[in-house]
């Protein structure tokens, strides 16, 4: 484990897979508190920092990946949509890239999208699951 800010090593991880950005806790180490920042799934380097940037940790828009449906013959306009636990729904609507793989594009800036978590979709009134697909690691420019 790296700190961005400084380059300095501050500790080894048990797995990159263990850690979700934006994490906070479990990270193993003290004098924080410390957040999951970026990974290099290349290099096997997660970065962390004591910084907490806002605008790294909303996103409005975001790739899925592997949708599985359970709602056959939907329309994936304008939807509603849930990640982690919480209990709030969102508003978005969804573009296709490819075969099972989607943009979801929310009316607002939602805090906490990661990579490997989950966006469950509903429909626009939140009463039938249309089905899930896996956050996707955004290739940086």
């Amino acid at each position: 484990m790296i700190d961005i800010d400084s380059g300095k090593r501050l500790g080894q991880h048990r797995g990159l897979w263990f850690h979700t950005l934006g994490q906070r806790h479990g990270l193993g180490f003290g004098g924080g508190p410390w957040f999951a920042v970026k990974k290099d799934l290349e290099q096997n380097i997660l970065y962390v920092s004591r910084g907490y940037n806002p605008s790294s940790a909303y996103k409005s828009t975001f790739p899925i990946r592997d949708f599985h449906f359970l709602t056959e013959d939907v329309e994936m306009k304008n939807v509603t949509f849930k990640i982690r636990h919480t209990p709030e729904f969102h508003h978005a609507t969804m573009r296709q890239t490819g075969l099972g793989s989607y943009v979801v594009e929310s009316d607002t800036m939602i805090h906490g999208v990661a990579p490997g978590q989950f966006c469950v979709v509903y429909d626009e009134n939140h009463h039938r699951c249309f089905g899930s697909g896996e956050i996707e690691f955004e290739v940086e420019k």
